[in-house]
């Protein structure tokens, strides 16, 4: 491939987080530009390409894949798209950056990867935590040691009220609930705290217990609507994750649920520990005890960030991405298995 001082890119889906957040973080990017857009909706992808300044718009990926000028897709669909345009970019040899989840399910998942390895092509999942300042500031410290082994992480995404309505709540769309939508930021955040060690156990449980609620005075994400509609996913869910390298991970999550809402993650190592909320080290000095709440800069441009990591990657080259196709299969390995261990009352062996 020529190298160019931007890549040219095709975004597939016109919704919700290609409108709120992935088009205007390329407007400040310095090395992508959107210059196609598809949608199953043509009016919607209409009304995003002139608000972004888009020429190239198409009704199909596989059109747009067949006419465009681009290098890479950006995959913005609902999440029951991202197996089969995956799929069908990298066998146009066209680069990938795909919202999370991966998939709905680990076998397509593993048929992602087969695609993307066949092709040679670069892949990136886009879960812009890994971007954030904090994140980045403690993987940091763990690569150069400095909290020693991290054995241990408890993380959380608990809304008292707030499930999205659409297609969010619509298994054969969404692929699950919160578990899968909200759930896996902190799940990742924790991992990837961790040094992402091998998975190998997983034991939890879902819930589906107050559903569509009618509670007054709490806001949500309008998701569209998808064929049928229907409120067929967990409302929450918890669990824990147990790794290759003997560390555990417990985890909740949820859209709705009778407690205080909450963010938050911790991860404990043998020389020191932290937390995200707020973002604070727990070790010692000189023999005793530390507390050092640490600022850093504002992270809200997690999605720049990630957007300009992934087109480096392809400027360069480079296929070993900051969130890789291995990785993003292993993410799905636990996300699939907390479903099955919900399903099946027992704890999953990876």
């Amino acid at each position: 491939m020529e190298k160019r001082e931007k890549i040219k890119v095709g975004i597939v889906g016109a919704g919700n987080i290609a409108n709120s957040a992935h088009l205007p973080a390329y407007q400040n990017c310095g090395n992508a530009v959107p210059v196609a857009i598809c949608d199953i909706n043509f009016e919607r992808a209409k009304k995003t390409a002139e608000t972004y300044g888009i020429e190239q718009v198409y009704s199909s990926v596989e059109e747009m894949l067949q006419k465009a000028d681009i290098e890479a897709v950006d995959i913005c669909t609902w999440n029951n798209g991202h197996a089969p345009v995956c799929i069908a970019a990298a066998k146009a040899g066209k680069h990938v950056l795909c919202e999370k989840p991966l998939a709905m399910n680990l076998s397509q998942a593993l048929e992602m990867q087969k695609a993307v390895d066949d092709a040679g092509v670069i892949f990136m999942l886009a879960v812009p935590s890994r971007f954030g300042y904090e994140n980045m500031y403690l993987r940091d410290m763990y690569e150069k040691g400095e909290l020693g082994e991290v054995y241990y992480a408890k993380t959380s995404a608990i809304r008292r009220r707030g499930t999205p309505t659409g297609w969010f709540t619509d298994k054969k769309t969404s692929g699950g609930g919160p578990v899968i939508d909200i759930g896996i930021h902190r799940i990742d955040a924790a991992w990837y705290l961790m040094g992402n060690p091998k998975p190998v156990r997983v034991s939890a449980n879902v819930f589906t217990k107050i559903g569509n609620y009618q509670t007054k005075g709490v806001s949500r994400w309008i998701g569209t609507p998808c064929p049928d509609n229907q409120f067929d996913c967990e409302d929450s869910g918890a669990g824990v994750i147990h790794f290759e390298n003997g560390a555990t991970m417990l985890f909740e999550a949820s859209w709705a649920l009778n407690t205080q809402s909450k963010e938050e993650t911790i991860i404990c190592g043998t020389k020191a520990g932290a937390t995200l909320e707020p973002f604070t080290i727990y070790g010692e000095r000189n023999d005793h005890l530390s507390t050092d709440n640490i600022t850093v800069f504002n992270s809200d441009k997690k999605f720049l960030l990630e957007i300009e990591h992934f087109a480096d990657c392809v400027l360069k080259g480079t296929r070993e991405t900051k969130y890789p196709m291995s990785q993003a299969v292993d993410m799905q390995r636990m996300l699939q298995a907390i479903y099955d261990s919900a399903k099946s009352g027992k704890e999953i062996i990876l």
